[in-house]
């Protein structure tokens, strides 16, 4: 009796590993094994503070981001033939692009790369004239005043990026003159008479996605929450993981 015991208890063992091995991952598990969002983040030519802006980006855990400090601009884009990222946040600030980058980047937009040009990004290529184009203005800004107290109102608190995001204060850096593209999507505004009303701004530029976010300035605005939260969620719909964004195809 107790070898058949034995007997029927281990069938019973394998039995069950078995069909633990066959069954379905945990909703924990499956977010665990999601990939990362792998993020390109570029900047150069305007001084800023280093660590703190990149420490920002270590809050988000479902991204992997990687540092680029262009020299003369655009080196990251020599060669796209295995091209790794989901999504490029344009840091920078007048740099030039060779023929050959240009063609390339344009070829990254193309294939639905998502874009989000954040702070003085909105310069990041201006060099280049179809970078108004792919920023969404139709003038640049006239000047600008730092360490102002903003009161930031979210103009359509049911765009993905914005889902969940109150209107907020920050302290950043104010630009004017600046006007976006009648065909843009505006997300962020202000009444502060030093800036311009358009805080933030979605618009599709070829196949790619593309935001542009005008907050940044410095460590507080990195500090500010809802800063942090456009920002995350931003690179997030431009890498295809929320909203519409979600059905175009990434760089390969």
């Amino acid at each position: 009796m107790s070898k058949l015991w034995a007997s029927m208890s281990l069938a019973f063992i394998g039995a069950t590993a078995m069909a633990a091995a066959d069954a379905p991952a945990t909703d924990g598990a499956k977010a665990a094994a999601e990939k990362k969002i792998r993020v390109l983040v570029v900047a150069g030519g305007h001084g800023y503070p280093v660590k703190p802006f990149r420490a920002a980006f270590d809050a988000y855990a479902d991204m992997e981001c990687t540092f680029v400090d262009e020299k003369v601009g655009g080196e990251e884009f020599d060669d796209i033939s295995r091209w790794p990222h989901d999504a490029i946040v344009l840091y920078n600030y007048q740099k030039k692009l060779s023929d050959t980058q240009r063609e390339n980047f344009l070829t990254l937009l193309d294939r639905g790369v998502g874009l989000v040009i954040l702070h003085h990004g909105i310069y990041g290529y201006r060099p280049w004239p179809e970078y108004q184009k792919i920023v969404g203005v139709t003038s640049w800004l006239s000047g600008s005043k730092d360490d102002v107290d903003l009161k930031i109102h979210v103009e359509d608190p049911n765009h993905p990026i914005t889902q969940g995001l109150a209107d907020f204060s920050t302290t950043d850096e104010t630009y004017r003159g600046q006007n976006p593209d009648p065909s843009v999507h505006v997300l962020l505004t202000t009444d502060e008479p030093t800036n311009a009303k358009a805080v933030a701004w979605v618009h599709t530029y070829r196949k790619a996605p593309v935001c542009y976010f005008q907050l940044g300035h410095d460590a507080k605005g990195y500090a500010n929450p809802g800063y942090a939260t456009f920002l995350g969620q931003a690179i997030r719909w431009a890498a295809g993981r929320l909203g519409k964004a979600e059905a175009q195809p990434r760089g390969k």
